[in-house]
């Protein structure tokens, strides 16, 4: 007992050293690595038990690594990909019809979820329609070899190490290593919450006094409402709406002039705010009904004479979840084709 808790004070010790002053991958072993995270999980309250059955045998997984550093940089080209191939992919029939269906089979739950969260059901369902096909793949990562790896291997260890410890406070609730697999990149369950989210936004859907979000399709519905309505979701507002944009429409006049902090590439390419007043008198005309003191941004992503769309402030939730106008345009849209 002694030399244990000697030990113990050797980890903490050089956990806070750790924290102090982080050092890259190359400087200490994988295992080396694995003694100092322990040791701060310790000292967040994670059980012994837990750590033991969620580090037993851990290796780097070089797959991991490679995939983690094939991932895109921003981009130097000024052109963007069009946005018509990926929706008809991403929101596609297939898609589309098994959206109405769990739609279908989940309508006992939507009253309540709705009134709780002020999310529409059909915007959730889309959600959990592009991360996981509706829970067809989850993926099949150890989330714990997976986040461990992501967190030695440097590049960006405050994320990776922060999340491997959430990581374990979620196995701390009773779940088992064989359940905590997912993406390569630590996602998982049904809407392909990082652990940090799990434990922040994960709601019990259904009063069983469990936020399971790997196979109860109520917990799911609720916490990506949850997670919705915890990023600013505006309750009775649409996502966007299509739109008329006249010919010889003068883009220059209604360029956006901020520089957003995060994801500027995604940004940069909507407008100003405005009023859909202010549109209306600018020859744009909304092609459903919006109230004229709505706040929305003009984006036409594949260019003159192509579809366009008044975003509202409900679009950029969406982004929260993954900051890309591929994503939140299909997600937007997928969600209208399953509300039909």
């Amino acid at each position: 007992m002694m030399i244990q808790a000697k030990l113990k004070l050797v980890f903490v010790a050089c956990a806070a050293f750790l924290v102090a002053a982080p050092v890259s991958a190359q400087d200490m072993s994988f295992d080396a690595y694995l003694q100092l995270v322990t040791a701060k999980a310790r000292a967040e309250g994670v059980s012994e038990g837990t750590i033991r059955r969620m580090t037993v045998g851990l290796t780097p997984n070089q797959r991991v690594i490679e995939l983690d550093r094939s991932q895109p940089g921003t981009p130097t080209s000024t052109g963007y990909p069009l946005l018509a191939p990926y929706l008809s992919t991403h929101v596609n029939p297939a898609r589309v019809a098994r959206g109405r269906e769990m739609f279908a089979t989940t309508r006992g739950i939507h009253s309540r979820i709705e009134r709780d969260y002020g999310v529409p059901i059909p915007i959730l369902m889309a959600i959990w329609g592009h991360e996981t096909n509706y829970g067809s793949y989850k993926g099949n990562f150890d989330l714990s070899r997976s986040l461990l790896t992501l967190a030695w291997e440097g590049r960006r260890r405050e994320l990776f190490e922060s999340e491997f410890i959430a990581l374990l406070k979620v196995a701390d609730k009773g779940y088992s290593r064989d359940q905590l697999v997912g993406s390569w990149a630590g996602a998982f369950g049904n809407p392909q919450f990082l652990p940090s989210v799990y434990l922040r936004l994960a709601t019990d859907g259904d009063g069983d006094g469990r936020a399971d979000i790997f196979n109860n399709r109520a917990d799911t519905l609720a916490s990506i409402a949850r997670y919705f309505k915890d990023a600013g979701w505006r309750s009775g507002q649409p996502w966007g709406v299509r739109a008329y944009v006249p010919d010889g429409f003068d883009w220059g006049a209604v360029a956006s002039k901020a520089q957003s902090p995060v994801c500027s590439r995604v940004h940069e390419r909507h407008s100003q705010w405005k009023t859909v007043a202010e549109w209306r008198q600018l020859g744009v005309q909304p092609q459903e009904n919006l109230p004229a003191n709505t706040m929305t941004s003009l984006f036409q992503p594949d260019g003159t004479g192509k579809p366009a769309w008044l975003l509202t402030a409900n679009y950029r939730v969406i982004l929260e979840y993954n900051c890309s106008n591929y994503y939140a345009m299909s997600v937007g849209l997928l969600a209208d084709e399953i509300a039909r």
